[in-house]
């Protein structure tokens, strides 16, 4: 008997940063796991404008194109729309207890911090919340207000990662896909999934100049 693929909910928001999104989703299916993506309308703004990539707006249709670019199994992967109430994401006993928002814009930010659940994204991420499971927020904004920032530390002091697009470059990245890279194999780490993604720090590295503070 084949054991169940571990699940994750990855969900897409209005921020800049959609190359981050889009290779997570090809690195999770690549490996097996079961991804229930959600795509808020903003975020199909935001692929189209930065990947050249156009998400179907209806849920089957984009279900259909995602699985066909990956070539993945079926089963492994479904897009539900904002107000699909009814979906396994929406409810605590059926939730993958992972779950990403990458990129995260400060307005989902906000309506998380405050409850709002409005959408299957903020529902999504509320369950996860209050089921004690392990949610990952990927911001990119920049500089950040007060406001962003009061949201933020509300959701840390809550067990939530916030994880920055912000990319490290000891690695001596030579194209902007190094740096893409950077970012999903630190949210890979958290997740508990290998690969081999990136250098890790002090295994190769060859900037030392010998100077010290």
């Amino acid at each position: 008997m084949m054991a169940k693929p571990q699940e994750i909910t990855l969900a897409f928001s209005g921020a800049s940063g959609a190359p981050y999104g889009w290779r997570l989703l090809q690195v999770l299916l690549a490996q097996g796991i079961k991804v229930h993506l959600l795509v808020s309308s903003a975020a199909r703004v935001v692929f189209a404008t930065e990947h050249d990539i156009k998400l179907p707006a209806a849920p089957d249709k984009c279900t259909d194109m995602l699985q066909q670019h990956f070539a993945c199994a079926p089963e492994l992967l479904k897009v539900y729309g904002k107000d699909d109430w009814f979906s396994p994401v929406a409810s605590g006993s059926a939730a993958p207890k992972q779950m990403v928002i990458c990129p995260c814009s400060t307005g989902t930010v906000s309506a998380i911090a405050c409850g709002a659940s409005d959408n299957l994204i903020e529902r999504a991420a509320d369950v996860v919340i209050k089921e004690a499971g392990q949610l990952i927020l990927v911001p990119r904004e920049s500089p950040l207000s007060a406001i962003h920032l009061e949201n933020l530390l509300k959701l840390a002091k809550l067990g939530v990662t916030i994880m920055p697009a912000a990319p490290g470059f000891y690695h001596q990245p030579k194209q902007i896909s190094d740096l893409v890279d950077f970012m999903v194999a630190r949210i890979l780490d958290h997740l508990k999934l290998p690969h081999q993604l990136t250098q890790r720090w002090g295994y190769g590295n060859s900037g030392q100049t010998g100077e010290q503070d």
